[in-house]
């Protein structure tokens, strides 16, 4: 007879349960390549005068990977932020890692915790380039201001006014490169995915279910906290937008990690990192519904909080609040 638990066995795989989590998990992933075809890179092609006229809400400027929302603050406090949360995230995972072993990337947490870390990392470079950038920036636009100096002060709007001038405006309001996407790509979805594996495993995990060998204590509450804690942090300092249509590579994300649970239990018998990813479980399709659907408020919560604070800055502090739109 065989065993209805047996992931390498066809039986487990060839039954309505299944049927059903895939048409959730791949009928997801039709909607967010719809939504990446529809809205994603549509503007690249615009030129200059053409994104001046027609500003989207999703287009993104060369600075604003790296630039404070405020004058007062300057860019090296955002690097150092980034810097500092890139460092103890990652001394946070390696001890978690070294104590629970390589099986912690079995579970989405770790891809999420992983994923805030490259983030901190791949910022910190930008905002390195941004720093490098600004100083050479108001070199060669031989603005009043010391060179020794100038990386001490804030670029504000009539920095760049001026400089903009001098250069016919080739400086000014650039589209910001691949790389600037891709970071603010990466912003979205670790923002969205650390709402959900933060959500999930507070008001689900904790008071509901039991995960195997992953029991509460000071690095497991780190890990569904601390990147959370960074991530606002990071968003009160910088100046990305969140567009809503990138939910579509957080929803990538989460069909990806679910897929290779499935490849991987396909080919060997181990247990599942989740209770609700199990596919024996009676209630398997609606856990994987409810899930899927977690992702809508996981991911516009955190849009409403980047929108309240972009408000809320233009107008009480109109004088501070530094946007190129």
């Amino acid at each position: 007879m065989v065993d209805p638990n047996d992931t390498t066995s066809l039986e487990y795989w060839m039954n309505l349960k299944f049927l059903l989590c895939s048409i959730w998990v791949f009928g997801s992933i039709l909607i967010a390549l719809f939504l990446i075809w529809r809205y994603e890179g549509s503007h690249h092609s615009k030129t200059y005068k053409e994104t001046t006229r027609l500003e989207r809400d999703w287009d993104l400027y060369d600075r604003e990977a790296w630039m404070p929302c405020v004058k007062e603050i300057h860019p090296a406090w955002l690097l150092a932020f980034r810097i500092l949360a890139f460092c103890l995230l990652f001394i946070a995972s390696t001890a978690d890692v070294v104590k629970a072993g390589t099986d912690l990337f079995y579970y989405y947490t770790q891809w999420t915790f992983t994923l805030v870390i490259f983030y901190f990392a791949f910022g910190s470079l930008l905002s390195a380039y941004g720093l490098f950038w600004q100083h050479k920036m108001l070199t060669v636009c031989s603005l009043d201001v010391d060179a020794q100096q100038a990386i001490y002060e804030p670029l504000n709007h009539e920095d760049l006014e001026n400089a903009s001038r001098q250069q016919g405006g080739s400086c000014f309001l650039q589209s910001a490169a691949f790389w600037g996407y891709i970071f603010q790509i990466l912003f979205q979805i670790t923002a969205g995915a650390t709402m959900l594996t933060d959500s999930v495993y507070w008001l689900v995990i904790v008071p509901f279910l039991t995960i195997n060998e992953y029991p509460m204590n000071f690095l497991t509450v780190l890990a569904h906290s601390l990147n959370l804690v960074f991530l606002l942090g990071e968003t009160a300092l910088n100046s990305l937008r969140f567009p809503w249509f990138r939910i579509s590579y957080f929803i990538f994300l989460t069909a990806f990690y679910v897929i290779f649970n499935w490849i991987v239990h396909a080919c060997v018998q181990t247990w599942w990192p989740y209770p609700f990813l199990d596919l024996s479980a009676q209630n398997a399709p609606l856990w994987y519904l409810i899930v899927a659907l977690l992702h809508l408020p996981c991911y516009y919560i955190f849009a409403l909080i980047v929108s309240i604070k972009y408000r809320v800055l233009a107008r009480w502090f109109p004088e501070s609040y530094q946007c190129l739109r």
